[in-house]
C-alpha cells in the first residue's frame, strides 16, 4: 500500500499455515474461555495475520501516508519450506524494507524476540549385514551399534556455552532380537544461534557419518528441512530500542528483547539487511499443542501498539 510514498516501505511479514494437520479444527474448533481463545494455529500465528490488517486498517483509517506499507505473508513455514524456494523470495521481497515486524507467535511477558536460533533437520542411515544373532553373530555387521556410536558422537556437538544444540530425536532399526540389524536411521535436530555457528555442526556431522566404527557398515545422510538463524545486529537492537521507547512513551509499557529457541522467517529479513522484530503477534503460550492459546485482550492491545509504533517510527 502507498508505493508511491517516499521512503523504503514498513514490512508486516508471518506465515498463514499451522502445525496442525487436517481435520484437527473439528476436534478443536476455536471457542473462547474466560480470557483465552482456543484452537488450532489461533496462536501460531493466525492472531498475528488479524493483528497485522488491523493495525493496517487504523492506520488506513486516519489517513497515515508517511511510508509505504508491504504485507508479506507465506503458506509454509512450518514445514521449513521444504521443497520450495520460499525463502529466496522473503529475501527478495523483504530486501530494502525500512524495517519489518514478524507477526509471530507473542510471548505472556510481552518480550520482543531479536533473536531465534536456526535448525537444520538431518535423517542419518546406516546399513549392516543381516545374520542370526545365535548361529551367525559374528558374521553380522550391526547397524544399530554402528548407529548407536555416532549417536553418541552427535550428542556431544551440543555446545552450551554457544547455543548450539544436537537432539536425536527418532529412532528406527531392526526386525527382531533374534537378528542382527541390517539397518538404522535416526531423524536429528540441529540448532545454532549463528549462520556460522550452523555451517560449523553441519561439517562436524558430516564428519561424523563420514566415520566408520563396525568394518562392513556403511553411511549415507541427507539434509530434509533448514531455517538459518535470525541471528542479534546492530540494526536490528537499534530498531528494538526506538520501538521500545515509544511504547514505553505512549502508555503501552516495557518490552523486554529475548532470543528464543524456535526459528521463524525473521532470518530471512535480517540476511538481507532489514532490522526485525519477531513475536509480534498475539500473545500466549503452548503453540504446536491442542493446549495452544491466545490472549483475547492482546488481540486488542497489539493492533494499538503497532499503529502507534508505525505513526512515530520515522
Amino acid at each position: 500500500m502507498g508505493e508511491d510514498r517516499d521512503g523504503a516501505p514498513i514490512l508486516l511479514s508471518g506465515h498463514m499455515d499451522t502445525v496442525f494437520p487436517k481435520g484437527k479444527l473439528g476436534e478443536n474448533p476455536f471457542h473462547i474461555e474466560g480470557d483465552k481463545a482456543y484452537g488450532p494455529g489461533v496462536l501460531d500465528m493466525k492472531g498475528g495475520i488479524v493483528i497485522a490488517l488491523y493495525a493496517v486498517k487504523a492506520l488506513n483509517h486516519i489517513g497515515y501516508n508517511k511510508r509505504p506499507i508491504k504485507i508479506l505473508f507465506v503458506g509454509d513455514e512450518e514445514c521449513l519450506h521444504y521443497g520450495a524456494n520460499t525463502a529466496d523470495v522473503i529475501m527478495q521481497e523483504g530486501k530494502g524494507a525500512a524495517c519489518a515486524f514478524n507477526m509471530e507467535t507473542g510471548l505472556v511477558d510481552d518480550s520482543l524476540c531479536v533473536s531465534r536460533k536456526g535448525k537444520t533437520e538431518i535423517q542419518i542411515f546406516v546399513e549392516g549385514v543381516e545374520a542370526h544373532a545365535g548361529n551367525d553373530f559374528f558374521a553380522g555387521k550391526n547397524a544399530i551399534v554402528e548407529m548407536a556410536k555416532k549417536i553418541e558422537d552427535l550428542a556431544n556437538l551440543t555446545n552450551k556455552d554457544a547455543g548450539t544444540t544436537v537432539s536425536v530425536g527418532v529412532i528406527n532399526g531392526g526386525t527382531m532380537s533374534g537378528a542382527v540389524p541390517k539397518h538404522c536411521e535416526i531423524a536429528v535436530d540441529m540448532r545454532a544461534t549463528k549462520v556460522s555457528e550452523m555451517d560449523k555442526v553441519k561439517k562436524q556431522a558430516e564428519e561424523i557419518c563420514a566415520k566408520t566404527y563396525i568394518e562392513g557398515t556403511t553411511t549415507t545422510f541427507k539434509y530434509t528441512n533448514e531455517m538459518l538463524p535470525f541471528e542479534r545486529s546492530e540494526g536490528g537492537m537499534e530498531f528494538f530500542q526506538k520501538v521500545h521507547d515509544i511504547a514505553l512513551e505512549n502508555g503501552f509499557g516495557e518490552h523486554a528483547c529475548i532470543d528464543l529457541g524456535g526459528s521463524s522467517d525473521a532470518a530471512y529479513l535480517t540476511i538481507v539487511g532489514v532490522p526485525t522484530i519477531c513475536s509480534c503477534g498475539v500473545r500466549g503460550q503452548w503453540n504446536h499443542t491442542i493446549r495452544e492459546y491466545a490472549l483475547v485482550e492482546s488481540m486488542f492491545e497489539r493492533p494499538k501498539l503497532w499503529a502507534n509504533v508505525i505513526l512515530r517510527l520515522f
